[in-house]
């Protein structure tokens, strides 16, 4: 009897997490979904006057990210494989990823994804409003967010990622404004309700961005503790994408630039595609 019992309380265990589990992938659609759905119904096309007055940077980097007449979408969404670390730069234990994800800027994303190393399998997401993941698909190792400090660090990714991947989401507009800052290197800041992020974007002779960095809100330091301190990418592997000519490798990770530099995601972009309304 008492075995029988142990069996059912078991039993009812794996079905809770299970049902648990499943309610995290219902909300990863759900939000997926209501980020295609604020893609404009009838894009403008671009047209090198949106960028003519921009810093001459700024305007070099349009120039080649943005093919004359593309429309403009500004939510797109991708799958990718790489590497991913969730260990250290002495110990980095690179583990294969593949995942898809919905980036709308400055509304927000989700990326979902797995990473696998010999028999370990850790899976979930991670959007705004969430971090979440799974080992096994079935234990959950990792869940928060719903706080300031989440939404802030999430807000500084998806701008940067914006740079990289949708660049009609940072085109000059009310909310959107560049600056100088050499002759290389220009700054898009980005506001949306009570965030503010800004990036710096460096580009060579031809347009083509080289690196993004910025000051991300981020506890990924050894005190643990949210501050700001210096992220980045660097790019590469540019192909077009519907009139996008955009980086299919990226290698990011906090503190670029100094030596505590480790790039702990190397993503290499299969495919951008840009969903219609409804679609």
């Amino acid at each position: 009897m008492r075995m029988l019992l142990i069996a059912l309380l078991v039993g009812a265990l794996v079905l809770a997490l299970a049902g648990w589990r499943a309610l995290d992938h219902w909300s990863d659609r759900a939000e997926m979904a209501r980020l295609r759905a604020v893609q404009p119904l009838a894009p403008a096309l671009f047209d090198r006057d949106m960028v003519a007055n921009l810093p001459a940077p700024a305007r070099r980097f349009f120039l080649f990210a943005i093919n004359e007449g593309t429309p403009l979408f500004r939510v797109a969404e991708l799958e990718m494989t790489g590497d991913f670390s969730l260990s250290d730069k002495d110990d980095p234990h690179y583990m294969a990823m593949k995942a898809h994800q919905v980036l709308a800027v400055p509304e927000g994303f989700v990326w979902k994804m797995g990473v696998r190393s010999g028999h370990l399998r850790l899976s979930g997401s991670d959007s705004g409003a969430w971090t979440r993941f799974w080992m096994g698909g079935l234990l959950p190792v990792a869940r928060g967010g719903g706080d300031p400090d989440h939404a802030r660090s999430a807000f500084g990714r998806a701008v940067a990622e914006a740079v990289i991947w949708t660049p009609a989401a940072v085109l000059p507009s009310e909310t959107v404004d560049w600056q100088p800052v050499d002759q290389n290197t220009a700054r898009v800041t980005v506001t949306h309700s009570d965030m503010v992020q800004s990036v710096n974007v460096t580009v060579a002779a031809d347009g083509q961005p080289t690196q993004v960095v910025f000051q991300r809100w981020s506890d990924a330091n050894p005190e643990h503790a949210f501050r700001l301190q210096p992220f980045g990418g660097v790019l590469s592997k540019f192909r077009d994408f519907e009139g996008f000519r955009l980086p299919t490798h990226v290698e990011a990770g906090n503190f670029f630039g100094i030596d505590a530099y480790f790039p702990f995601y190397r993503a290499d972009v299969t495919d951008i595609s840009y969903p219609r309304p409804n679609q």
